[in-house]
């Protein structure tokens, strides 16, 4: 499945994924995987997340569910519309859920993910026609820095898995 494509990416995709980037490498920080998510709504940061399951021990803490939390709870409302949500990895279907239900607008991500992304590496389901809100989708943006994080946490994570055996 390819990915579903919005009318492509801009500057501001840019500045907001490497924001995404940091709040990555704090996840990396917290030894958790290292995504990062960022909700804005026109040129401000409405909410904003890391992964933290082993931290919360709560396996529905991804950035990106994080980042939707994090903005409900700002604006006061579970619905997000006129949001783009920025994240350094392809979402998940539990994360693309909660994005339709939330109506955010956009998501733009940086690493696609074939093995269980729901923005159409595996799944198509934030664009999907069968559902009662569709979201536009970019990715690829920043994927070199997006996907060099990721495989090298992975990486690291191996090799000292390895070493203490």
């Amino acid at each position: 499945m390819a990915c579903l494509r919005s009318s492509g990416s801009n500057s501001a995709d840019t500045h907001w994924m490497q924001h995404a980037l940091e709040l990555a490498r704090r996840a990396e920080r917290e030894q958790e995987v290292p995504v990062g998510a960022v909700l804005v709504r026109g040129e401000e940061i409405a909410g904003e997340g890391w992964n933290q399951p082993i931290l919360t021990s709560d396996p529905t803490a991804h950035a990106e569910i994080m980042a939707l939390r994090s903005a409900a709870a700002a604006i006061e409302n579970y619905r997000l519309p006129g949001t783009t949500l920025y994240v350094t990895l392809e979402p998940c279907t539990m994360c693309a859920g909660a994005i339709i239900h939330a109506r955010v607008d956009r998501v733009v991500f940086g690493a696609h993910d074939p093995k269980s992304g729901a923005a159409g590496g595996l799944f198509a389901l934030l664009g999907t026609d069968q559902l009662n809100h569709q979201v536009k989708v970019a990715g690829g943006i920043l994927e070199p820095e997006c996907s060099k994080l990721l495989r090298n946490f992975f990486q690291r994570r191996r090799s000292s898995s390895t070493l203490s055996r």
